[in-house]
């Protein structure tokens, strides 16, 4: 079931192949505007890390637009938001425009700032079959299988009619922003970034047991006209890190 999958045999060493994969895929579009969606997440933060301390000048961050897969609804200098982690692991330590970052506010109302992130997204980001068409979105995978804040309980999510929408984390109730199922599998490259042995359960089922992995959020992202990466690190897939 999983194609295009990359081993690591650990977190950092992913980080550091990954960084280097990433820069050259936006290297390819030279003069245009790249569109990446980043998450949250220990990978990720390894990831900022690489870029931060191998490419802080960079030219290509002048054409480098980020945006958010999802986003907690507190205000970004609490340290549960997406964006204030990623501002200090790396944006604060590249040089990259600040109209280059598009937060979303997590500080506002939840449905309220749905419809505002939506609104930026549709204008800047262009379409492909009537959707916005990142040029990459970078995806993690929870311990209960869900991506983006797309959970197990929400599948409606996957196919909801909005660019964004509102999620609910079952652990806290507490509300999230989050892109839907329908703009990531638009996207032109997707890649998860999947580190630990606490998702080896997962991991397992999205290989092997296709029942179960019907109920993973996951398992449905599927590109529609693009590429669908995975990188993982052997712990992961039950192995053991060096």
């Amino acid at each position: 079931m999983m194609q295009n999958i990359h081993i690591f045999k650990s977190p950092q060493e992913l980080a550091n192949t990954f960084a280097v994969q990433m820069m050259a895929w936006i290297n390819d579009l030279p003069g245009n505007s790249f569109h990446l969606a980043i998450s949250g997440g220990k990978t990720p933060d390894l990831l900022f890390e690489v870029l931060a301390n191998e490419y802080a000048d960079s030219i290509l961050w002048q054409h480098t637009h980020f945006w958010w897969v999802d986003e907690r609804m507190v205000s970004p200098d609490d340290p549960e938001s997406n964006f204030g982690n990623a501002y200090k692991l790396l944006f604060s330590k590249i040089n990259i425009p600040k109209e280059n970052i598009h937060r979303v506010k997590g500080e506002y109302e939840a449905r309220t700032e749905a419809l505002s992130y939506s609104k930026q997204i549709g204008k800047l980001v262009p379409l492909s079959n009537g959707w916005p068409r990142f040029d990459l979105i970078l995806l993690g995978m929870g311990d209960d299988g869900h991506t983006a804040s797309i959970f197990p309980d929400q599948m409606y999510l996957l196919h909801s009619e909005c660019i964004c929408d509102v999620a609910i984390y079952p652990r806290d109730g507490l509300y999230r922003v989050t892109l839907t199922g329908r703009v990531i599998t638009n996207a032109l490259k997707i890649c998860f970034l999947v580190t630990g042995s606490n998702k080896a359960n997962r991991m397992s089922e999205l290989s092997n047991n296709q029942e179960k992995a019907s109920l993973l959020p996951a398992a449905h992202i599927h590109p529609v006209n693009g590429n669908l990466f995975w990188y993982v690190d052997q712990s992961s897939l039950g192995g053991q890190d060096d």
